[in-house]
Order: C-alpha cells, then sequence, then structure tokens
C-alpha cells in the first residue's frame, strides 16, 4: 500500500484544515486507515482511525476532527477545526488490513509500525 499525505500548513489557533491521504495499491475495503501524529520529541500518537464501519478518534480531538474515506477517490480525510495551538506535529496516514480487530486495536496496532510515509506538518499558532 502507498499512501502520501497532503494539506498541512500553518493555521491560526480556531481555525481548520482538511488533510488528504491518496491511496495506492490496495482495495481499500479491506483495509483500515488511520491518522497519526508525531511532534519533535514525543512518541507518534493516533488520532483517528476508520474501519469499515466504525469510528476511532483519540480524546483529544473528539468533536473536533472527523476523519472520512472515498473508496471510489482512494482517498482518506482528516477535517481538523477548532484547531489548538499545541506544538507543530507531522501528521501521518497509515492503513493496515486490520478488519478483525476493532478499531481502537487496529489504531494501536498501526501506531507501532515501522515504515511511514513522508507526511505533512501541522502548524497552530496561538
Amino acid at each position: 500500500v502507498q499512501l502520501v499525505e497532503s494539506g498541512g500548513g500553518l493555521v491560526q489557533s480556531g481555525g481548520s484544515l482538511r488533510l488528504s491521504c491518496e491511496v495506492s495499491g490496495a482495495t481499500m475495503a479491506y483495509y483500515t486507515f488511520g491518522w497519526f501524529r508525531q511532534a519533535p520529541g514525543k512518541e507518534r500518537e493516533g488520532v483517528s482511525c476508520i474501519s469499515t464501519s466504525d469510528i476511532y478518534y483519540a480524546d483529544s480531538v473528539k468533536g473536533r476532527f472527523t476523519i472520512s474515506k472515498d473508496s471510489a477517490e482512494n482517498m482518506v480525510y482528516l477535517q481538523m477545526n477548532n484547531l489548538k495551538p499545541d506544538a507543530p506535529a507531522t501528521y501521518y496516514c497509515a492503513a493496515g488490513a486490520f478488519l478483525q480487530h476493532s478499531v481502537s486495536t487496529a489504531c494501536s496496532i498501526l501506531s507501532k509500525s515501522d515504515s511511514w510515509g513522508q507526511g505533512t506538518q501541522v502548524t497552530v499558532s496561538s
């Protein structure tokens, strides 16, 4: 599976961004997809994951972020609203054939992957 992230940038606190993940080399129906982020000096953390029928959000983003996918366009999105002035972070998209697991378990498994793309950086200014 090849994943290419885009859509990051600099935004003011309270603003919005939509991240995109272009998927190739996979039939999306067979995969769980997720968004993860990593700030300098910190561990990578799961933000949100989506399977065929369920969605997981980290507590820190519930009510503000929305994950979605468009299988016809081979895209996964993360709509981020009311962004907070956290430390800059790089957001990564990930995919795994983990439909046998709950979406939260799949998200945890994906977070331990040792293969990541270039990601897209998000900076929120106060």
